[in-house]
């Protein structure tokens, strides 16, 4: 992420189109690297676009606004903020499972334990049997 905190990091897209492409190559067409905020709306839109071909469904991704900088907002509170980054790493554990099973992909992978209070917090809110 560089100097940038983890929401920073992945705000404009890239990090994570970068990651489909390892993922599966040729999936993503083309980045969006100009630094403007409509860049990166385009490239988490095509970030989402490509989890749904790798067979997610509309309630594992977040919502491109969930990476939005809510810094300035004064109504910001820190529970949204949390809820919002969840909904991130909710994302990023189901890719990392498509991942997993994805036969074009033999780069690292994601360790699945690491999200288990994550898990554990999810099945009590949505009541998930995984």
């Amino acid at each position: 992420f560089g100097d940038k905190d983890f929401r920073g990091g992945l705000e404009n897209g890239i990090l994570l189109c970068e990651l489909l492409s390892s993922i599966r190559p040729g999936l993503v067409k083309k980045i969006n690297r100009l630094p403007t905020p409509i860049a990166g709306l385009d490239n988490l839109s095509v970030f989402l676009r490509g989890c749904e071909e790798l067979g997610l469904k509309g309630s594992q991704l977040f919502d491109p606004g969930d990476l939005q900088d809510t810094s300035t907002r004064p109504a910001a509170r820190g529970s949204d903020c949390s809820r919002r980054l969840k909904n991130v790493l909710i994302t990023i554990y189901w890719l990392g499972r498509a991942a997993n099973s994805c036969t074009s992909y033999n780069g690292p992978t994601l360790d699945l334990k690491e999200f288990e209070g994550l898990l554990s917090q999810m099945r009590k809110v949505f009541k998930v049997v995984f």
